[in-house]
């Protein structure tokens, strides 16, 4: 069963157009990246399908219910957890939760049962009487994370939920998004710009880039899109900005980036010519410590479809 249908929705600002077209479904029970540099749309269609913004064209459906003419029904079944903190920094954890608890409308019994349980789901129990201002950054996304699960949502919504977090508490939110999804059964959407979450994460994606599809489908569909190239990995001393500059002439780079001491060219997979590429270091001056030729990862893959790097 579908749980969330947009269909050809399209958005405008002014006479700039932000969204052109964008259709996509997502299965109930499906973990799902929305994923795209920003400024792509990202933000304005999760406005539209949280019913924040109404579309200048197209359609939102959540579990059949039209998010513009049926928005109460609708809106029941979404959780959204917002890039920016939604919570009170003088008060304590469970009392966020608490107020949170009211705005769903559960009380007493109900209410107290969701919030521990809540409370139990992100790892935050034994900090649940500590005011907000006193706990990390990344135990405040995970109380975020709670206060949008208490009335446990068929759809879960995130707008980059690890913006500003160290590497373990997107571990432990990584964790605690894969239990919602497979105690509660709750479908997630995922937006982020950082391809490696959304490639560890998530089972299908919709990649777009100034308002526009740019992919739809699994991870491994995707992928295929872009199957005609690879990236070569060089490690090496003594690269110059001449040596990146010759390899970047050679027929099939697309790409050269330089990252402290490695080289990564993005090729086209029939033109691939190692001895050649080696020939040309050697001349430069360059130390060969290893040479590797990998699959292309999500963010490649973005590079090769788009013509430009994710987080440009």
């Amino acid at each position: 069963m579908k749980i969330l249908e947009v269909k050809d929705v399209s958005k405008k600002y002014g006479k700039k157009q932000v969204l052109s077209g964008v259709s996509f479904d997502i299965e109930e029970g499906d973990i799902f990246g929305l994923i795209g540099p920003n400024g792509a749309g990202k933000s304005t269609l999760i406005n539209i399908i949280t019913g924040i913004l109404d579309p200048l064209n197209g359609e939102v459906l959540i579990g059949g219910h039209s998010i513009k003419k049926k928005p109460i029904e609708a809106k029941k079944l979404i959780g959204l957890v917002p890039q920016e903190l939604a919570l009170s920094e003088d008060i304590s954890a469970i009392d966020n939760l608490n107020f949170f608890a009211s705005l769903y409308g559960l009380s007493g019994k109900k209410l107290k049962e969701a919030v521990n349980e809540a409370l139990e789901v992100v790892g935050l129990t034994e900090k649940k009487k500590e005011k907000v201002k006193k706990i990390s950054g990344g135990m405040k996304r995970r109380l975020n994370l709670a206060a949008a699960i208490m009335h446990k949502p068929r759809l879960l919504i995130l707008d980059e939920p690890t913006v500003g977090i160290d590497p373990q508490s997107r571990n432990n939110i990584f964790e605690y998004l894969r239990k919602v999804n497979s105690q509660n059964k709750t479908t997630i959407l995922y937006t982020s710009h950082y391809m490696e979450e959304v490639e560890e994460l998530c089972k299908n994606i919709f990649v777009i880039d100034e308002g526009k599809e740019i992919a739809y489908g699994s991870l491994n569909s995707v992928k295929e899109k872009a199957n005609g190239t690879v990236t070569i990995e060089i490690k090496a001393d003594n690269i110059n900005e001449d040596l990146i500059e010759k390899i970047s002439l050679l027929d099939g780079a697309l790409n050269v980036e330089k990252e402290a001491g490695t080289l990564n060219i993005l090729y086209e997979r029939d033109k691939v010519n190692l001895d050649g590429l080696i020939k040309i270091l050697q001349t430069s001056g360059a130390v060969i410590k290893a040479i590797q030729i990998n699959e292309l990862n999500l963010g490649e893959v973005f590079l090769q479809l788009t013509g430009k790097k994710l987080r440009e």
